[in-house]
């Protein structure tokens, strides 16, 4: 405990020697409202000291741990563990989610500072024997725990584990030495593709989140070629922002980490405690998935080419499949965007949380601060007024912004916690023209991307965990987005839609007509969606079955093209389709923790679906039903075993022809 008190005091003189400068905020109790980040007095300049004294706290709360001369219990050594790092855990939850959605020059410096910094404490953690003795000890004695302690047990257990603390000495050092190397490389990769996304922008005029619409409704064909060509090549080019020579040293580095661990592959080690368990039956699922996208993609190739009267090429397929859509269903974007603008979307989210989960929502303008002028922030409570969180919508593009969507945590629940959450999106921002004050709006997918995002936000601030490492979205991977994808099932529901998708210039109601023509869409142009969906899912499955061995094959930005050319050919994959994500700008993969475990979308998805014909059978609005999904999962985060929450649930197994049928491929 001396090493703690040195600790202490010094914190205290860090703050107190300098009376020029503000304390540094993350080492102080926030006196604010719900506990949220008071954005305004934070500085660049307060995040590296920072950390190091979240570093040097947590460091200090471990030796405590092994101090202690009692034999190990869940109290004095896993409870311990799991609140040893209070200031790193302030600081990460502000640093990291504004490096993402506010990647400043400035910001990408200190991530490159503190991230060699971070993985080499939590190396020095997770190989010290001596903790893992006391850990295991606990592991082995838990019988008497709640099944909560149990899994908590359970995955600290296991993170050891799995993070080299059985290795020899040489063994030990060198998986150290590839974990510290690894994460400088993820977090190159994310630079490089911000630069390239940027510099798509300037090429084409469009952002990256503008590529499908911009390509579904361009015709221009010689533009849409340049586009196409531009989007499809990103971190492509052999210049400085090059991702290849990343990809490929990343792809060593993690095959000959799985096989110090005894692993044949990275699959192999990914996926030993997901849901699937292992590579086999992951590619076992994807391919009839795939195959039946194909099928599909093929007859409505043909369809196309006769609109065309032409061959079609890959930066053709949106396009002619908006035509093919508009004759089909008299259907396309040009009458749906004015019934989404992004204020009434979010409106539609907030009335489905509200009418299934007995939610309420209140915009907290001016008590809580944003850190960006564009943000929102919203207080949710429970049915009986009680706190639920606080909520961030993060929704407008912007050049400091990383591509895509997704949500993540300013705070976890725990006991006595309540969550603080943000969801960034990158969608169109409002008009800039004063004269012309046009709002954001957004396309079909843009809508299902909102409600998608706030699935997951569900997820966290519906939980109620007693330990952060198992509570929300603390869940397996091939688990986590069943929630976010069945959430999407609420946007285009009649009784949503009469709560929200009012015309932005006249208010009129959308019509019946219009939302019967949205929902028959919906299962339209499945070949090439699904396709390539499943295609970037397979691709990544087989960059991570390769050998240490079979990897040192590869030696160029070419090797790497033709392997991903001969993956696509194997899977089926038609030569005008490409993979939703190629291996250089695959964020998720190399970048975003879903490395082997891109398969969870389509994994999760069957589960999502299968749940939703539940809901569909006794009811959508069905309060028992409703109460059930929310007590069973929403509540329960990562307490129990996924397939044993499902199947108290459902009553069996979810049905694998669900996913088939929702995506009308069957």
């Amino acid at each position: 405990m001396k090493k703690t008190l040195v600790f202490f005091a010094a914190m205290a003189m860090l703050t107190a020697c300098n009376t020029e400068k503000p304390a540094n905020i993350f080492l102080q109790e926030w006196d604010t409202p719900y506990g949220t980040a008071p954005f305004s007095k934070i500085t660049t300049d307060q995040y590296m000291p920072a950390f190091k004294a979240g570093l040097e706290e947590q460091k200090a709360n471990i030796e405590a741990i092994l101090a202690n001369t009692e034999a190990p219990t869940f109290e004095n050594t896993i409870l311990a563990y799991e609140n040893a790092s209070p200031i790193l855990d302030k600081v990460q939850g502000v640093f990291f989610n504004l490096s993402e959605s506010d990647s400043t020059p400035e910001m990408q410096a200190i991530e490159e500072e503190v991230m060699p910094l971070i993985t080499e404490a939590s190396n020095e953690i997770m190989m010290n024997e001596d903790l893992y003795a006391r850990v295991k000890a606990v592991y082995e004695n838990s019988a008497s725990l709640t099944r909560e302690q149990q899994m908590l047990v359970k995955k600290i257990y296991e993170s050891f584990e799995r993070n080299g603390v059985g290795l020899a000495p040489e063994a030990k050092k060198r998986f150290a030495e590839i974990n510290t190397r690894l994460a400088m490389l993820s977090q190159k990769f994310g630079q490089n593709l911000l630069a390239e996304n940027n510099a798509f922008k300037e090429a084409t005029g469009i952002t990256v989140s503008e590529y499908y619409d911009f390509m579904g409704s361009c015709p221009d064909r010689a533009k849409r070629e340049q586009v196409f060509k531009a989007y499809s090549s990103r971190g492509n080019h052999g210049d400085e922002h090059d991702n290849n020579a990343i990809v490929l040293e990343t792809l060593r580095l993690r095959a000959e980490m799985a096989e110090l661990l005894g692993y044949p592959n990275f699959a192999a080690y990914q996926l030993s405690n997901k849901m699937a368990g292992n590579p086999e039956t992951v590619d076992q699922f994807l391919q009839p998935i795939m195959d039946a996208a194909m099928r599909s993609a093929k007859a409505q190739l043909k369809e196309m080419e006769k609109i065309a009267g032409h061959k079609i090429e890959a930066w053709d397929w949106s396009y002619y499949a908006e035509k093919v859509r508009a004759q089909k269903y008299a259907l396309d974007e040009s009458q749906t965007k004015p019934y989404f603008q992004a204020d009434s979307v979010m409106k539609g989210v907030f009335t489905a949380a509200s009418k299934v989960y007995g939610l309420q929502f209140e915009e907290v303008t001016g008590e809580v601060e944003v850190y960006q002028p564009s943000v929102k922030a919203y207080k949710i409570t429970d049915a009986d007024g009680s706190l639920i969180g606080i909520f961030y919508r993060d929704y407008y593009v912007r050049p400091t912004k990383r591509g895509g969507a997704w949500m993540n945590n300013f705070r976890e629940q725990k006991t006595g916690v309540r969550p603080i959450i943000v969801n960034v999106c990158n969608f169109p921002a409002p008009g800039a023209d004063p004269t012309e004050p046009q709002p954001s709006l957004l396309t079909i997918d843009n809508v299902q991307t909102a409600f998608h995002e706030f699935g997951h936000a569900l997820h966290g601030f519906l939980s109620q965990g007693n330990y952060v490492s198992v509570s929300g979205t603390n869940v397996a991977r091939d688990f986590v987005e069943m929630f976010s994808q069945f959430n999407e099932n609420f946007a285009f529901v009649p009784e949503i839609l009469a709560n929200y998708a009012n015309n932005w210039e006249t208010g009129e109601p959308i019509s019946p007509a219009l939302v019967e023509k949205i929902q028959k869409g919906l299962k339209f142009n499945q070949g090439f969606m699904t396709g390539e969906l499943c295609a970037a899912s397979i691709l990544d499955m087989k960059w991570h079955e390769l050998s240490a061995a079979q990897l040192a094959q590869f030696t160029d930005a070419q090797s790497v093209r033709d392997f991903e050319t001969k993956v696509c050919k194997e899977m089926g994959l038609i030569d005008i389709i490409i993979p939703r994500y190629r291996t250089t700008y695959f964020n998720h993969i190399m970048g975003s923790g879903y490395s082997a475990g891109y398969y969870g979308y389509l994994w999760s998805e069957v589960l999502a679906v299968d749940a939703w014909e539940k809901f569909k059978a006794d009811g959508i609005f069905n309060p028992a039903t409703a109460k059930a999904f929310r007590k069973t999962f929403l509540e329960k985060g990562g307490s129990e075993e996924p397939m044993v929450l499902y199947k108290q649930f459902r009553g069996a197994e979810p049905d694998p022809s669900a996913l088939m049928r929702a995506r009308g491929l069957n």
